[in-house]
């Protein structure tokens, strides 16, 4: 293939094509991370710049007491979600996560309709760092420590 060249500009052919490989992957990865990253909005954030309808976006903040509904399919529920001075209204349909209350924080991953409503395929709950799970929350301090070191002996 290169037979007619010298060794040098054998090495400096070689090096370029590994160059514009490398640089060719670095742009695909950067495409690809780019149609996959998701931006991240707070309820005034998404009524000051909303974002186009179907494009996917999470949406962070707290679920407004008292706004909690189910339809009459029972699998859909919807609620709003606020950071103090704007609400957005949320639709999801499938299992709550546990933490799911209202009044606790959620992040909401999902697209934003023609009609302003944002459509979640995914919650997460989020939790103060004071939680604590069902199953500790009546157990002395002292049960409480023997139930995580025997779960860590266990592991």
């Amino acid at each position: 293939m290169m037979g007619g060249l010298k060794a040098k500009h054998q090495r400096l052919v070689l090096v370029v094509i590994a160059l514009v490989a490398l640089i060719g992957a670095g742009l695909l990865a950067a495409s690809a991370l780019r149609n996959q990253a998701s931006y991240f909005y707070v309820p005034t954030q998404m009524a000051e710049d909303p974002p186009a309808p179907g494009q996917a976006v999470r949406l962070g903040g707290m679920v407004q007491e008292g706004s909690l509904k189910t339809m009459s399919d029972g699998i859909t529920i919807t609620f709003l979600v606020g950071d103090g001075d704007v609400t957005v209204p949320v639709r999801f349909a499938g299992i709550l996560p546990d933490l799911f209350v209202e009044g606790s924080g959620v992040v909401a991953e999902g697209k934003l309709d023609a009609s302003g409503t944002f459509v979640a395929d995914n919650l997460l709950a989020k939790h103060d760092e004071n939680y604590v799970p069902r199953e500790l929350q009546d157990m002395t301090e002292h049960q409480k420590n023997q139930v995580v070191a025997e779960t860590e002996a266990g592991a």
